[in-house]
């Protein structure tokens, strides 16, 4: 009997952008290859792991990389951040063992990393073939915030080499630019659809259909907008998250009880998402035909790409954060809900990466 191949996979738990770039990926690959064993490293949630990765899969709980310190949803720790790299890479030799142990327990045939390059690093020792997956890098985000930092070049190093020495690294649209990577790969959108529901959800919040319901999805803590300070805006009601507590509004619904709905459907079943730049919400809104409103993020080096990509090919508006503190939303929500629609986005990038995935688990098939 030909033993099934074993995929590990190194997931990134800086918010929920990087499960929502891999879940569909690995859907797919178990679409083509149903055979595949999978583990999932990462310190998401098991639930919410198993929420978006579809059949069995075994989860270690660990932590490989730590992105960027943030203060909030939208504001990095600049000094927090350079010194946990500091800290991170002092202790590098410690901390590659520990993943080579992992590794070398799990025994994979291939790695699939979306960001950790500390597990691309262990996977370069080991000698497992790898893959690397992301709209961005982390080696090019602290450059983006610590270009001043006088060791910047130092802690670069060790990250730009275990990026390139995976196979490739998939850059699904779109993503930034990584000029020091020499193994990018550009490939299509990634994103997983939902299902409209809309009828049922507004006969479920007691809403009688026609207005606009707007869903906050601004991720992240800290970054609860004032809702009781807001102006009421004709026909418009808000979507907020349960743990937002109750806001004693006409126009406020919790989606505690839609908690059947995936946030898919709900992004799918609504007319405007409300979010921040971010890989998972803007290519999700774009492949679910929903128009987004967002707060700017300012100096996140990923988001000059994010946002133009998302004008071009769906329907979105940026605000600032006085808007946000202030809720004077009326103009901008008239302006993109006067936008043209444009189509859905095909999603087509899942699949490419599942085809990478899938010459490299089975290479004398290919």
């Amino acid at each position: 009997m030909i033993k099934a191949p074993h995929l590990y996979v190194a997931l990134s738990s800086h918010g929920f952008g990087h499960l929502a770039q891999t879940g569909p990926v690995l859907n797919a690959l178990r679409q083509r290859c149903p055979a595949v064993r999978l583990t999932v490293q990462s310190l998401l949630p098991e639930p919410v792991l198993r929420g978006r990765i579809a059949g069995e899969f075994a989860v270690v709980a660990g932590a490989a990389d730590f992105g960027m310190v943030m203060a909030d949803a939208l504001d990095v720790k600049l000094d927090d951040s350079l010194a946990a790299y500091r800290a991170f890479h002092g202790e590098w030799k410690e901390r590659l063992d520990w993943q080579e142990s992992v590794l070398r327990r799990a025994a994979p045939d291939l790695l699939l990393a979306d960001i950790p390059y500390l597990s691309l690093a262990a996977a370069a020792r080991l000698a497992i073939p790898a893959l690397a997956l992301c709209s961005l890098n982390w080696a090019d985000i602290l450059q983006g915030y610590g270009a001043d930092a006088s060791d910047l070049a130092a802690l670069r190093a060790p990250m730009l080499a275990a990026y390139n020495s995976a196979a490739a690294f998939l850059q699904p649209a779109p993503s930034m630019p990584m000029p020091d990577l020499h193994n990018a790969q550009p490939i299509g959108p990634i994103a997983a659809l939902g299902r409209n529901r809309r009828p049922e959800i507004d006969r479920r919040l007691g809403l009688r259909g026609g207005e606009t319901l707007v869903l906050m999805g601004l991720g992240g803590v800290n970054l609860r907008p004032p809702l009781e300070t807001w102006p009421a805006l004709a026909d418009v009601c808000w979507l907020i998250p349960p743990d937002w507590g109750q806001v004693a509004r006409p126009d406020v619904r919790s989606w505690a009880v839609l908690s059947d709905c995936s946030m898919l459907d709900l992004i799918r079943s609504c007319d405007v998402l409300f979010t921040k730049p971010g890989y998972g919400a803007f290519a999700e809104a774009a492949c679910n035909a929903t128009r987004v409103l967002y707060v700017g993020r300012d100096d996140w080096p990923e988001e000059p790409w994010l946002s133009r990509w998302l004008t071009e090919r769906g329907n979105a508006i940026e605000i600032d954060r006085q808007r946000l503190a202030s809720g004077d939303l009326a103009e901008p929500l008239r302006a993109l809900l006067a936008q043209p629609s444009k189509p859905p986005v095909a999603p087509t990038g899942a699949v490419e990466a599942a085809g990478w995935l899938e010459r490299l688990l089975y290479p004398r098939a290919s």
